[in-house]
């Protein structure tokens, strides 16, 4: 099945201007248009663009979801490709999770200073962040 630019934008439920910037930086390929100049875009495309969205929701760059893609595009050595680029980024994924760790124990420890007193003017956390 085919999809005009409108259509497409309404099936990945994403608006016209996503497409034309994937395309302008080749996330999706360029498409043919009709005799009229109408875009005209395959269910491939549908599929690309889901799996754009879906890698976006996890957290992924469009610039790391650009080399997933190559990744993807290329036959080659796509395993060993692939097995890098998922090494990294669990690494730079647990480096996230040690952050916000860290970030959990900081807030904790300004949790506990408070004495859960709603109508006091001066707050001890407020205090702690002004002081550190």
């Amino acid at each position: 099945m085919k999809y005009r630019i409108g259509e497409l934008a309404n099936k990945c439920n994403v608006n016209k201007e996503t497409i034309r910037y994937y395309e302008k930086k080749s996330l999706i390929k360029e498409t043919s248009r009709t005799d009229s100049g109408y875009r005209m875009y395959s269910e491939e495309t549908v599929k690309r663009i889901g799996f754009i969205k879906r890698m976006q929701k996890l957290g992924f760059s469009l610039s790391e979801i650009d080399k997933l893609l190559g990744v993807i595009d290329k036959d080659e050595v796509r395993c060993a490709d692939m097995y890098n680029f998922v090494s990294q980024k669990i690494d730079e994924v647990q480096q996230r999770i040690e952050d916000l760790k860290r970030i959990e124990n900081m807030l904790n420890k300004l949790k506990e200073r408070c004495p859960n007193e709603e109508e006091l003017y001066e707050c001890p956390i407020i205090e702690s962040l002004i002081d550190y």
